[in-house]
């Protein structure tokens, strides 16, 4: 099995977003009519089609366009380049991350502004790490990381202080991101639904759907509550998308083409696509990296 994404759909797809953005029309941003997106995180994808012209609504019934939200670049650290990342935290001063690939998957700590290792957690070669959470603990608890799978409908609880196991949590389908809205558990899997979930048992609580202007958004990935509202990465583009989790609207968007240039030639020859989002609230910022990236940037959104 491949472990790098096929780039070409999404750049169709990705162009298509940008046309939504326009004003011109967003059919290539629905995707999935009745379930999860044709794409999987091994690189295999089937290109989507966009809604026939018939089925998009007049320009007067969408509703308005989300705002576009400016990158400033504040600082650059380093990042384990052989880290293909799918989840990203901030805790406590540390990085937390999930990293993907069969044989490869792991739960590591990290210093984030030197990218030092400071732990460590292998998992089983046939778990295909992905998206990653913090459940905050009680007094005098540590809290608890949840750890999502791709494929294997399995989710890992680790303990926050020390990594070690917890347990494992059952869901059906496949595992994107995961995040905390201080409630419950958001959960993505590729599609344009998010799925909440019980903190203790991982049981479905409800479900959204993520629209932009009026017409649904798939690709889901990585997410990150910050600052009341959350965020994820598009899976094969370089945006990131703000949505109102009660309605599924998004509500900002903005463009990080800029830190994959900021890449030297040979940095980027081996890199994967934009995912991971940290918010680090002292400072009010994002740290943001990809797959097999040798950087991760710290931005402001404005």
């Amino acid at each position: 099995m491949a472990s790098r994404r096929t780039v070409a759909p999404a750049v169709v797809w990705a162009a298509g977003l940008l046309v939504a953005l326009a004003g011109a029309g967003p059919a290539a941003c629905a995707g999935d009519a009745s379930g999860p997106a044709p794409a999987d995180q091994a690189g295999r994808q089937a290109p989507i089609a966009p809604a026939p012209a018939s089925r998009r609504p007049p320009p007067s019934l969408r509703p308005g366009a989300p705002e576009r939200l400016e990158v400033r670049v504040l600082a650059e650290y380093p990042h384990d380049p052989e880290a293909f990342t799918q989840g990203l935290l901030l805790h406590e001063g540390h990085l937390y991350e999930s990293t993907g690939r069969y044989g490869l998957s792991e739960l590591r700590r990290v210093v984030p502004e030197t990218g030092e290792l400071v732990q460590r957690r292998e998992l089983p070669a046939h778990l295909f790490g992905e998206g990653l959470a913090l459940v905050p603990g009680g007094a005098g608890e540590p809290g608890r990381l949840v750890q999502l799978t791709w494929q294997e409908e399995t989710a890992l609880v680790w303990d926050a202080a020390d990594l070690s196991p917890r347990g494992e949590l059952a869901y059906r389908g496949e595992g994107w991101g995961l995040a905390w809205d201080g409630s419950r558990l958001v959960m993505s899997d590729g599609s344009s639904w998010l799925t909440f979930r019980d903190a203790a048992d991982f049981e479905e609580l409800g479900r959204v759907r993520v629209t932009l202007q009026g017409r649904p958004l798939s690709r889901l990935n990585e997410l990150e509550w910050a600052d009341g509202a959350l965020w994820a990465n598009v899976w094969g583009t370089h945006r990131l998308v703000r949505i109102d989790s009660a309605t599924g609207e998004v509500t900002g968007v903005t463009d990080l083409t800029e830190l994959e240039a900021r890449l030297t030639p040979e940095e980027a020859l081996g890199i994967d696509v934009l995912n991971g989002i940290a918010w680090w609230p002292e400072r009010g910022t994002f740290l943001v990296t990809g797959k097999l990236w040798p950087r991760v940037f710290e931005v402001a959104l404005e």
